[in-house]
């Protein structure tokens, strides 16, 4: 395969050669990743290490495996993909997973990014073969979600996919194009699924949001799950002054999953669930934020829920400093995270 390297100039995209041969965005702002870490307080668990491959490529993950895990109950998984310039030991530190995880007693899976494939370690989540089912990234993470539940008791029916950044768009790929695998979705500063389909659209939606419609592309998930269509519970989160990651990207996250999961619920366009919110809360953890939710109105369940905080950079709130991207100002998105799974 030729290799060449294109740039473009602009401040957050940095020019960068892939084995895909395109340019691909950097999208996180902020302090590099960290190598991993004998001095990373880590809970009471213990990491397992290994790689996937097939025919897209090969990648690295880790594995938290709780305190508690014993093998003779099926515990639920948590599938954790990180932003750019980060790593599986960045985001557990930054979000501090793993210490919920032993709390809780689930096992937390971190793929990894390599940069023979992206130059800044992120999730090529813009190119149309990383959308599609059986094909590019999404088939390489599915398959390690596969191979986890072959070497641990798994609980299929509670797995969930979390990400952030780069990591969140891959995550709603995730919902829509492996719900045979993944049931529900947290995306933090995220890009609904196909919100672009380029190096270069990904930069202009990054920035101003996505040029296509959301309902389209809601349409277009649910035709994408094909024969595991479901009601995918979402839960969105934004920081008010990210300035790497326009907030237009996650109002449109929450149309697409609003007729996405309308469409599985009865295979009918008739608006049971939509995105117009059917309550609010306001509170204030460190930084006041708002929590929209939305409702199934034939069953009155709530499967959407989103939170704008306010004045939340590019950043997993309610973190740790010991991982980049991280504020420890916020409400605590794992445990949010966590609840919302039902973990």
């Amino acid at each position: 395969m030729k290799f060449r390297c294109l740039a473009l100039l602009l401040p957050f995209l940095l020019a960068a050669c892939s084995r895909q041969a395109q340019v691909l965005p950097a999208d996180l702002a902020g302090s590099p990743k960290t190598t991993p870490p004998t001095l990373r307080a880590q809970s009471t668990g213990y990491w397992v290490s290994g790689t996937y491959s097939n025919a897209y490529g090969a990648r690295y993950y880790r594995l938290w495996v709780p305190a508690g895990y014993d093998g003779t109950t099926a515990r639920p998984v948590m599938v954790m993909l990180h932003g750019c310039k980060q790593d599986g030991y960045d985001f557990a530190a930054g979000t501090r997973m793993n210490a919920l995880a032993d709390a809780r007693n689930f096992l937390v899976l971190y793929p990894e990014q390599g940069t023979a494939y992206n130059s800044y370690d992120c999730w090529n989540w813009f190119y149309d073969v990383n959308q599609r089912r059986g094909s590019g990234e999404p088939s390489i993470i599915a398959g390690m979600i596969s191979l986890v539940k072959s070497k641990y008791r798994v609980d299929a029916a509670r797995v969930g996919v979390a990400g952030l950044s780069a990591g969140a768009a891959m995550a709603n790929i995730m919902g829509c194009t492996y719900p045979d695998h993944i049931r529900k979705v947290a995306a933090f500063a995220g890009v609904m699924y196909r919100g672009a389909i380029s190096a270069t659209g990904a930069t202009s939606t990054m920035s101003s949001g996505s040029p296509y419609d959301p309902n389209e592309r809601g349409t277009s998930c649910y035709n994408e799950m094909s024969t595991s269509k479901r009601v995918m519970p979402t839960l969105l989160f934004h920081g008010s002054s990210d300035g790497t990651v326009s907030i237009t990207n996650t109002h449109q996250t929450g149309a697409q999953w609003a007729q996405t999961s309308d469409l599985a619920y009865d295979s009918l366009d008739d608006s049971d669930i939509d995105n117009t919110a059917d309550a609010s809360a306001s509170g204030t953890a460190c930084r006041s934020y708002t929590r929209y939710d939305y409702r199934n109105s034939a069953t009155g369940g709530t499967v959407m829920q989103k939170y704008i905080i306010s004045g939340l950079g590019h950043a997993w709130s309610g973190g740790s400093t010991a991982g980049s991207y991280a504020d420890p100002c916020g409400p605590d998105a794992s445990t949010l995270v966590a609840n919302f799974f039902g973990f």
